[in-house]
């Protein structure tokens, strides 16, 4: 049996996130190098990356930036090539990039929705595709996708059917890339965050009416913090999930339990 202090241990790893300039890819990308990983930051906004590398880099962590538009194959493509040239491997595919729509069904365009579904299903898929052919010949390789609780329920009174579908889509995706990939050594799994503030929940947390709303349907009483997705993620990233797959480890207070 290995040491228990050392499962969560990434030392050595390869980590790429994407979406990582700002919210909750920046908490992922700081934590997993905190755990030993060196991390591939992934996103439009390069100068933002430049500036998550350089702190990171001051705090003695190896990390680098890669402009990514997770919807552009070419892009991904020189994403993963820019990873192995630099590190070598390719270990853990964070799977974070992802937008929302908050419109009413019966309002929202065939566009947006489309839009919606192509960065958070496609993109996902495309990254996992690209990073799982690597991880796949190394014979070895855990992606982690971020879902949502709003692939598992509605809500309603937020209207998001693009988002909602778009979830939904993540995790049962998550559950037959894992069914492929089981016997070849890559591990796939989901974290279903509640309500966390980031970029795209900006306006529910500046918001006292939408925040008493949190309040009251969460059983916890309160939103989680960013760092409180850090030990499923970890879990899920490292060998202490080595005999987890397809799973959606959901991390949200409890609103998904009333």
């Amino acid at each position: 049996m290995k040491n228990t202090k050392n499962l969560f241990d990434l030392s050595g790893q390869v980590a790429i996130i994407t979406g990582a300039s700002a919210g909750l890819g920046v908490t992922f990308a700081k934590g997993l190098a905190e755990a030993g990983a060196r991390v591939v930051l992934a996103a439009r906004r390069h100068q933002r990356l430049k500036d998550l590398v350089a702190e990171l880099e001051a705090a003695g962590h190896e990390a680098l930036a890669v402009s990514c538009d997770v919807t552009n194959s070419d892009d991904v493509d020189n994403m993963v090539s820019a990873a192995l040239e630099r590190f070598g491997r390719i270990d853990i595919l964070v799977n974070n990039a992802g937008v929302g729509n908050v419109v009413p069904a019966e309002e929202e365009s065939p566009e947006d929705f489309r839009r919606v579904m192509d960065i958070n299903v496609t993109g996902m898929f495309i990254c996992s595709q690209r990073c799982g052919r690597v991880m796949l010949e190394a014979g070895r390789g855990s992606i982690v996708n971020i879902a949502s609780i709003m692939g598992l329920v509605g809500i309603g009174v937020i209207p998001g059917a693009s988002y909602h579908a778009s979830k939904a889509a993540v995790i049962n995706l998550t559950r037959e890339m894992a069914t492929q990939w089981a016997r070849r050594g890559v591990r796939v799994n989901a974290i279903a965050p509640g309500w966390f503030p980031s970029e795209m929940t900006e306006a529910m947390f500046t918001d006292e009416k939408s925040q008493n709303f949190i309040r009251r349907h969460t059983p916890m009483s309160r939103p989680g913090k960013p760092e409180e997705l850090l030990g499923s993620l970890l879990l899920l990233a490292s060998n202490a999930s080595s005999y987890m797959t397809g799973q959606t480890l959901v991390v949200d207070g409890g609103w998904t339990i009333v």
